[in-house]
């Protein structure tokens, strides 16, 4: 099995330092918000791997942080806590607006069939082993003191910039701390403690050895990651967007502290794209999950959306292609559901080409391939149904389960239609089915009633 190593620039064959067990971090969400399509497609390319992973028959430990303070509006390490501008936003405490966020996240990754660690890592619940890194630096003399808080001297650690390349990092972090504080010594150079402000209680603030105040986002994944994984593990996952800030200062404060490697591979998904542009929050135009869900799509119509290219590739997200998608996907369940119960092992050169396209670098879109051409194969409907389930439980999109029922406005649109059709209002009834049929169900009249049915 071999994986695109973003430190080294090339795929690299899987060597677990503690085989069989496979260590791997993969950022979270920072939870002031709901997750935005764009989120979620990260988190489906994790899934992948991670049940791939499983395939080659490796032993799994995943670990996966809940960003519940110290992430700022700024990238230059200025701003507001997002968690404050959430609870000022929405009239509620912090702590609520995280633990809302949270469950939020917890029931679309449900819905998205991604699968989640058994227990998430709050960065409020490790705020002592983010001091101890934070002391533990200190002590290496890799920090200097601000007015607003403690800082890593990057001119201290020669290789900085070895995870991005130096004129990506230059030139994204320059312009991003272009109205950086002039205390700090070098632009790169990133908060580990922030102090609480001198005339304000913060909702989120701790004593430290520094005085009161909070971590900075980038510390908490390095220390939690060290504490379950140890300081040195395998895979550490993320979006490319975390590649030139978040990552490349995680490698810097862990290694500068251990004094050792802190991850053999990283792995990085691409943007999804809306209208051309990078989706994100801040851009004010993204999607979440339950607008897709008003549209009346199925949440794994979005998943399949997603398989159908590779996760180093950018994706564009519009309606009509999720529309395809849920067309493709439903004409997929269609074909399973035909082939009876009956299952029997694949042919040998069917469950070949789909595990070999999966462990080249999570090759998704190659291996749905497989099981399309294996539909069209000639070779009986056991043994078609037997690669679907080894396909499905990497691929998780619903194609051996039986039809979910109707979203509920959809559900409103059928019963509506019902309700004129017994009136004899045929206009709004007609109008009603046109509606329906451009959600993906078609509406057949019969003696016994309307019956329905997904595209």
């Amino acid at each position: 099995m071999r994986l695109y190593n973003t430190l080294t620039r090339r795929k690299e064959e899987i060597k677990p330092m503690r085989p069989p067990r496979v260590g791997v971090y993969t950022c979270g969400p920072t939870v002031y918000n709901y997750q935005h399509v764009g989120n979620y497609r990260t988190y489906i390319f994790e899934d992948i791997l991670v049940r791939t992973l499983g395939l080659a028959g490796y032993e799994v430990q995943r670990e996966m942080n809940v960003t519940d303070v110290g992430h700022l509006t700024s990238q230059a390490d200025e701003g507001e806590d997002k968690m404050e501008v959430g609870s000022a936003r929405e009239g509620k405490s912090a702590w609520e607006i995280a633990r809302f966020y949270t469950e939020s996240f917890v029931s679309d990754c449900g819905e998205l069939n991604i699968l989640l660690p058994r227990q998430l890592r709050r960065a409020t619940d490790h705020i002592q082993e983010q001091i101890e890194l934070v002391r533990r630096l200190e002590r290496k003399g890799m920090l200097y003191r601000a007015c607003d808080g403690l800082y890593f001297d990057t001119s201290r650690f020669p290789a900085y910039d070895r995870l991005a390349g130096k004129e990506h990092v230059a030139g994204i972090q320059a312009g991003a701390r272009v109205d950086a504080k002039a205390e700090k010594k070098h632009p790169a150079d990133f908060a580990v403690w922030k102090f609480s402000p001198p005339d304000r209680r913060r909702q989120m603030e701790w004593d430290s050895p520094w005085g009161k105040g909070f971590p900075g986002w980038h510390i908490e994944c390095s220390a939690m990651a060290m504490k379950y994984l140890g300081e040195s593990f395998d895979i550490h996952c993320g979006g490319v967007d975390h590649i030139p800030i978040h990552h490349t200062n995680e490698i810097a404060q862990a290694e500068a502290a251990t004094g050792q490697p802190f991850v053999k591979l990283w792995m990085h998904g691409e943007f999804l794209l809306m209208n051309s542009a990078k989706m994100a929050k801040s851009e004010g135009g993204f999607v979440t999950l339950g607008e897709v869900k008003r549209r009346g799509f199925d949440p794994l119509d979005y998943r399949y959306h997603c398989l159908t290219a590779h996760y180093r590739k950018q994706l564009d997200f519009t309606w009509e292609a999720l529309e395809a998608a849920r067309v493709a996907r439903r004409r997929l369940q269609a074909a399973a559901a035909a082939l009876g119960q009956e299952s029997a092992p694949p042919r040998a050169e069917d469950e070949r080409a789909f595990r070999e396209a999966l462990f080249d670098d999570l090759n998704v879109p190659l291996a749905l391939g497989v099981a399309h051409d294996c539909l069209r194969a000639a070779c009986s409907p056991a043994a078609k149904r037997g690669l679907l389930e080894r396909a499905e439980a990497i691929l998780a999109v619903g194609l051996l389960a039986q039809e979910r029922e109707l979203e509920p406005p959809l559900r409103e649109l059928l019963k509506r239609r019902e309700e004129a059709r017994r009136n004899k209002d045929f206009a709004l009834s007609d109008d009603l089915r046109r509606r329906l049929d451009e959600a993906g169900v078609l509406v057949e009249d019969t003696k016994t009633g309307q019956k329905w049915r997904r595209k």
